[in-house]
């Protein structure tokens, strides 16, 4: 159920209150400085506790009581609300769940691959054949196929709360095929006489030097590097704690406890690891326990990288491809993947074979083996 009550602006200056008519009854109030509508609305949740809800920035009387209409649709559980109105709902209902980064970057999508095409069609009237000749000409763009899925996972996302939450009847996504894959066809690494070629290209008393050492070494995210501090580093034990992340956003750095559980972790490093990070550390004067340790913008890491692959003369990869680099490195030394998904951090080892099962080429081939050597010996028996 909504209400939508009359409240005087504090400052009256800036805003009058206007009673909408037209049959509906709700009010609307008029932004003068902005010269655009915004209405306040209180609704009821399941406990039955009215919280406030201010939508604004209307550009007519008639849109601000469109949005009213349809606010009290979806509550009614009905869904006769058009998707660009349900992507705010579906934020509004998501904001104690999800970390504000990861808000920006679903919102990101939807607006630019989402509401341009279906923005206008009410949740309750998009067909199974609406997604499809959406999912065409999202292919058109010529994304990579692991971007498509992503696109495609934010409107899955939307249906799919429109029906466990609001009860919306049939969900057109259910039917129809995903477009693109989970995972790339191919990763981009380095091996390791690659990475040596490339680190030797950078200054060992560069700060750059152990954030790149830390990354190959490690495999930890680009967030989880500029988010360490002194704490994190267990000299003792040789270990580095992540237990956090850092983004910069809005033009301010943002440090926050991982996307899940999963990501907290302790990373066991190699001495040469740990006396390289001891004596950047070490050159830190006076540095505070708590504070980043690699002051720098994840740009600023990227471009460094991109300056050194040129004069390395080696395959252009991203920061993030440190990480696969890493992984590569392991499986050829032979790490099996249980373990690889504990030093990742993945939330389950579907995950890690998933994206990194075709990097064990012998795998199968070990099996066959064992296999037909089981058969061998069976045959042995038989004859004896």
């Amino acid at each position: 159920m909504v209400w939508i009550e009359c409240m005087k602006e504090q400052d009256a200056e800036n805003a009058s209150c206007i009673i909408l008519k037209g049959g509906t009854g709700m009010p609307a109030y008029k932004d003068e400085k902005s010269n655009t509508w915004y209405c306040k609305f209180y609704r009821s949740d399941l406990n039955g506790t009215r919280k406030q809800t201010t939508k604004r920035g209307f550009p007519t009387k008639k849109a601000a009581q469109q949005w009213e209409r349809e606010i009290k649709a979806a509550d009614n559980a009905d869904m006769n609300v058009i998707l660009e109105t349900f992507v705010n709902m579906y934020f509004e209902d998501k904001k104690g769940e999800l970390k504000d980064r990861t808000i920006k970057n679903k919102r990101y999508m939807m607006d630019v691959h989402i509401i341009p095409y279906l923005g206008k069609k009410k949740m309750n009237e998009i067909k199974p054949s609406d997604i499809i000749q959406w999912q065409n000409l999202i292919r058109e763009k010529g994304f990579s196929e692991t971007y498509l899925r992503m696109i495609q996972n934010q409107l899955t996302a939307l249906f799919t709360h429109a029906s466990t939450i609001y009860s919306l009847a049939s969900n057109p996504c259910k039917k129809v095929k995903k477009m693109g894959k989970s995972d790339a066809d191919e990763l981009n690494f380095w091996t390791k006489e690659e990475y040596d070629q490339f680190i030797s290209t950078v200054d060992e008393s560069d700060r750059y030097f152990v954030m790149f050492e830390i990354l190959f070494w490690t495999g930890c995210r680009e967030g989880e590097l500029l988010a360490l501090t002194k704490n994190d580093i267990d000299f003792d034990n040789n270990q580095i704690h992540i237990t956090k992340t850092y983004f910069r956003s809005g033009g301010k750095d943002i440090i926050t406890t991982p996307k899940t559980d999963c990501f907290v972790r302790v990373i066991d490093i190699p001495e040469f690891l740990k006396e390289e990070i001891e004596d950047y550390i070490g050159r830190l004067y006076k540095y505070p326990d708590d504070a980043r340790i690699l002051p720098i913008v994840a740009e600023a890491l990227q471009h460094k990288l991109k300056r050194n692959i040129v004069k390395a003369d080696v395959k252009v990869i991203r920061v993030h491809d440190l990480r696969h680099s890493h992984v590569a490195y392991l499986i050829h030394q032979g790490v099996p993947p249980l373990v690889i998904k504990e030093r990742l951090g993945h939330k389950d080892i579907g995950i890690t074979l998933n994206t990194y099962g075709h990097l064990y080429p012998n795998e199968q081939k070990k099996l066959a083996e064992m296999l037909n050597g089981q058969k061998s010996k069976k045959d042995k028996h038989v004859k004896e």
